[in-house]
């Protein structure tokens, strides 16, 4: 079954760092795109980061870095200086192309909360 699970959401302060986990099923970790999406109170769930199969990322902000841990099957996120707008439950996504049917196929993890206030 598919498993994706993230990890390492807490209360920081401001400016402070925070790294996140998810640990993804194996063949979701290496078959599929990944990244990082946040939603806070009253906004739309948005794309913070994102890194493909093959190890090329992208983000949206340069506080955040997005990578993975191939021996681990574990994606982070690297966060620092950390405001209050980045208040939000961050989940790990995972989505790929069935091989035979070419479907989307899509996988979200449940979530985990940051919260940054002093």
């Amino acid at each position: 079954q598919v498993r994706l699970e993230e990890s390492g959401g807490g209360l920081v302060p401001p400016g402070g760092s925070l790294t996140l986990s998810c640990i993804a099923s194996a063949s979701v970790f290496s078959s599929s795109t990944m990244g990082w999406y946040r939603q806070s109170a009253g906004n739309q769930r948005e794309l913070v980061a994102s890194i493909t199969s093959d190890g090329d990322v992208d983000a949206v902000d340069g506080r955040f870095t997005i990578s993975k841990d191939y021996g681990k099957n574990t994606m982070y996120l690297q966060m620092t200086d950390l405001k209050p707008d980045d208040t939000a439950v961050y989940y790990c996504n995972a989505r790929k192309r069935s091989k035979l049917t070419r479907q989307p196929l899509i996988y979200w993890g449940q979530g985990t909360q940051v919260t940054v206030s002093a």
